[in-house]
């Protein structure tokens, strides 16, 4: 049995822990426990991905409005939310991080980020802020799709099994879409899709 290697995804792990940290002092904050119930609220003020921050609302810090592509994935709506999005990331980041190793990983992370946020700007007309990792965990799975769909010249299955895994994926954003009463960002889904399915060519599996 192979054994769990962390120091081999020791930056996956510490993007994880500082996603957990975040919303363990935010959860806090809302029970009253430390600080202020108004932290979970000013962590979206100043980490959020708002589309108004590149037209004329005015930042809240300098640099916000390119912090902010890559903030809102260390922020999400709760607990449930967090968990759903770190473990998946987990799962799906060493994947990637076995193939193309820790920078790799790295890179992938940070342009799936913009990417989803950029096609979540493209796509929304409404001011809403974007939060959370979501964009970045389909990213990676853009990568493994990608990487799965390079596979074909070895027979129908892994062509099946790319077909399969798209298919998975559009029917969760349905349901999540259903769930959440329409609250889900499915543009920076599409985006972080989009370009970790592009990252996947230049990135091969080995």
């Amino acid at each position: 049995m192979q054994q769990l290697r962390i120091g081999s995804y020791s930056v996956l792990f510490l993007l994880i822990a500082a996603m957990i940290g975040v919303e363990c002092v935010l959860l806090a904050a809302d029970q009253g426990w430390v600080g202020s119930v108004r932290w979970r609220t000013l962590a979206y003020q100043f980490a959020a991905f708002w589309p108004g921050l590149l037209g004329t609302w005015q930042p809240n810090y300098a640099g916000q409005q390119i912090l902010m592509f890559i903030s809102y994935a260390f922020v999400h709506a709760g607990p449930d939310h967090l968990i759903g999005n770190t473990i998946v990331l987990w799962l799906l980041g060493r994947q990637v991080t076995d193939n193309v190793g820790q920078i790799g990983f790295c890179v992938v992370f940070f342009l799936t980020s913009l990417g989803a946020a950029l096609v979540f700007m493209a796509m929304t007309a409404g001011t809403n802020p974007m939060i959370g990792a979501s964009g970045v965990v389909f990213g990676l799975a853009g990568v493994l799709v990608g990487w799965q769909w390079q596979s074909r010249e070895a027979g129908m299955r892994p062509m099946l099994e790319t077909v399969g895994i798209v298919a998975v994926l559009v029917l969760l954003n349905v349901v999540l879409y259903l769930w959440y009463d329409g609250r889900v960002a499915w543009q920076a889904h599409l985006g972080g899709f989009i370009v970790g399915f592009g990252l996947s060519q230049a990135f091969w599996e080995k």
